[in-house]
């Protein structure tokens, strides 16, 4: 078992004009087996998080409860947890097999036989056979974070502790290791707690993912959660590439508008903001933005100027400006537009987020109202443009 509860920790550092709280009142329930993602922006508490749970910083108040018992005074090695460092840490004057098997002999009394068996297949599974005998100095970085790893397996720990190690592997080596690692947590079927500030590994990679910010848990939940129903404006921004768009918006005459577009909003939509103030912020994802000929018959569609266009390959992005805000909007690779041209485009109401202007708390996430009911608005809508 590796069930891992994070009962209210705190961790503060200093005090008086030093006093920084780097996690407030953390609660988490990790299950056996899960691959959870800790994300967001540097500074948001996520390897003090880490370290905490590894037993390398005591928190200040709450527990750590590994399988119903605290382990929070517990020593690192008394924790059965294996971490895999940022930068690899591995011994230079040691080769690949003396690193690896290094943690069991200084901590356990396994024989040397087993140890040397572990090795032996922790090195068959990151396919790292041939590397044994090398120093770090010899291999590659994508080889050396490997041999961390297999440092990390042989222990057989209950949970896997990453601190962000993929961030020194050039791009596409990091995507392999994205993808290996994937394989292999599923393999060993061990809980595993990953660190990053790259919001596309928290994305691709995770079970869930646990999204934090100036120390606070914003939202916890699967990478599709976090990104249609986001629990804030910030958690909106951070998740996703590139990141969703925001205006500043009034409601009035059942829209929401800016000085350069109106948004008709469906019934329910209406209802659900009927109760706050006029003033709120709207968001909507760059592939949600009707474009050209999709948003030509839309009635509420309006005409922007391209300022930049950048092909990716498979997609194409428009950078633009209305309603206040820099916007990003996705169109097809094979979309021809040019900077400078006028593009007609549409804010769908389905599509749409809405955030309390004052909080950043989410009231509306991506509202997708009956077909009848948004039908009649879209129509009464269009009848009133018509007139």
């Amino acid at each position: 078992m590796g069930q891992l509860s994070l009962e209210h920790i705190t961790k503060e550092f200093g005090d008086g004009e030093n006093h920084v709280v780097a996690v407030d009142d953390l609660n988490i329930d990790i299950e056996d087996g899960e691959f959870l993602i800790l994300v967001g922006p540097s500074g948001c508490g996520k390897s003090t998080t880490l370290r905490m749970i590894a037993g390398l910083e005591p928190p200040t108040k709450g527990d750590i409860v590994l399988n119903g018992t605290p382990v929070t005074q517990r020593k690192p090695k008394d924790r059965n947890m294996a971490m895999v460092f940022q930068s690899y840490a591995l011994y230079p004057h040691m080769t690949a097999r003396e690193n690896m098997s290094f943690g069991l002999k200084m901590t356990t009394e396994m024989p040397a036989k087993e140890i040397d068996e572990r090795v032996k297949n922790a090195s068959r599974l990151m396919g790292i056979e041939d590397l044994l005998e090398k120093k770090p100095g010899e291999l590659s970085g994508g080889q050396q974070q490997r041999v961390a790893l297999g440092r990390a397996i042989v222990r057989d720990p209950e949970v896997f502790l990453m601190d962000e190690p993929l961030s020194n592997l050039d791009a596409k080596l990091r995507t392999t290791m994205r993808t290996e690692l994937q394989d292999l947590q599923q393999d060993l079927d061990v809980t595993t707690i990953y660190v990053t500030h790259d919001q596309t590994e928290a994305m691709t990679m995770g079970d869930r993912i646990a999204i934090l910010n100036d120390g606070e848990l914003q939202q916890i939940g699967t990478p599709a959660e976090c990104y249609q129903e986001p629990a804030n404006q910030f958690v909106a921004g951070f998740i996703g590439s590139p990141s969703m768009n925001f205006f500043d918006t009034t409601l009035g005459d059942g829209a929401l508008s800016t000085d350069d577009f109106t948004v008709t909003l469906p019934e329910s939509v209406k209802a659900e903001l009927s109760g706050h103030d006029s003033e709120f912020v709207l968001g909507i994802r760059p592939e949600e933005i009707l474009s050209g000929d999709e948003a030509v018959d839309h009635p509420d569609s309006f005409s922007i100027e391209v300022n930049v266009v950048e092909p990716l390959g498979d997609v194409t992005y428009l950078y633009t400006e209305f309603g206040g805000s820099e916007v990003t909007i996705s169109v097809d690779r094979n979309t021809e537009i040019n900077p400078g041209d006028q593009v007609t485009v549409a804010l769908p109401a389905a599509e749409i987020h809405v955030f309390d202007r004052d909080t950043g708390n989410a009231l509306v996430t991506q509202a997708k109202p009956t077909g009848e009911e948004y039908q009649t608005d879209e129509m009464t809508a269009s009848e009133t443009t018509e007139a």
